[in-house]
């Protein structure tokens, strides 16, 4: 008897948030079936890939990183590597993270980041979307006067989370119109909480992407499957509203701050390439990270990128 297979399609979906503007804005979301099944249904929109840079400039190291480094080259300025990651073949957004704005690290001053954002802002089409420095208080100022400064540009901030969701929610979302990231630390309950919390504050659903965290492949990434599977289970099977924003992963924060990315050639020569395992680490993670639910994933590396825009291709 030859088996039928029948397609697994839900009343349900994941709801839509648009960032950007214009002919460069994105969609995240809106499917209605398990992540990558395309062969139940073909969702509305693929999953996107961010390209991180950082306003300091650490995103390569010419001795050990030279692909990494040929990419960047020559661009002396924050928006011209902004320039060079959204040119990147397979990159959909550029993530510009404020590393430097870290009151324990280099402490630029609020006034200088604005500067760089507009400038960001004047290179490129595509969507921007802005991490902080991890600093609650830091960030909050920060993202508070970026917001403003950025009125109109439809940016994603990330990210909120339970010690200032108010503040950011109400500068970036309520105030300007831009988009908010809610950050928990993977548990499908501060996940939900915090989505909560947010739209009891008046911040509209299709103003809010869920960053339910990461880890590396191999660095209790298990917990992250398992949290994501949850989600996408409760915002599909069960109609949970709440669960039902779309999913972004910051994957490169991750994959290369692992000690198989940083300890160079030298300290273990059995290992190979530096580059090639930050890349190896960097596309496992992702690719992981999309079978188990991300809508976007944000990387640095363009070889990983032009492998996981590759996988997405194909598979969907």
């Amino acid at each position: 008897m030859p088996f039928t297979r029948k397609p697994r399609t839900f009343t349900a979906s994941i709801g839509t948030v648009t960032i950007g503007t214009g002919d460069g804005s994105l969609t995240l979301g809106g499917d209605n079936v398990m992540p990558l099944f395309s062969f139940d249904g073909k969702g509305p929109n693929r999953p996107a890939i961010g390209v991180e840079i950082s306003d300091v400039g650490t995103e390569w190291d010419a001795e050990e990183l030279p692909q990494l480094a040929a990419l960047y080259e020559g661009a002396d300025s924050v928006a011209r590597r902004a320039a060079r990651a959204a040119a990147l073949a397979g990159a959909d957004f550029v993530c510009l993270v404020f590393e430097g704005a870290d009151p324990g690290g280099q402490n630029r001053q609020i006034e200088d980041c604005v500067a760089d954002a507009k400038a960001v802002l004047a290179e490129i089409s595509k969507p921007l979307v802005i991490t902080g420095c991890k600093n609650i208080e830091k960030d909050t100022a920060l993202f508070t006067a970026l917001a403003e400064a950025l009125g109109g540009a439809n940016i994603l901030f990330m990210s909120a989370k339970e010690e200032n969701y108010k503040a950011i929610g109400a500068a970036a979302a309520l105030a300007y119109g831009h988009k908010a990231g809610a950050e928990s630390a993977v548990d499908i309950n501060l996940a939900k909480q915090l989505n909560v919390l947010m739209t009891q504050l008046g911040v509209p659903s299709s103003s809010v992407v869920m960053n339910l965290g990461s880890a590396a492949a191999g660095y209790g990434f298990e917990y992250v499957a398992s949290t994501m599977d949850r989600v996408k289970s409760a915002a599909l099977e069960q109609d949970d509203t709440m669960l039902q924003m779309p999913v972004i992963t910051p994957v490169s924060s991750e994959t290369w701050s692992t000690k198989e990315s940083l300890l160079s050639e030298s300290d273990i020569p059995e290992w190979g390439s530096r580059e090639d395992r930050g890349v190896r680490m960097e596309i496992v993670t992702a690719a992981a990270c999309l079978a188990s639910g991300s809508d976007a994933v944000i990387l640095r590396h363009p070889a990983s990128i032009e492998t996981i825009s590759a996988l997405i291709a194909e598979l969907m």
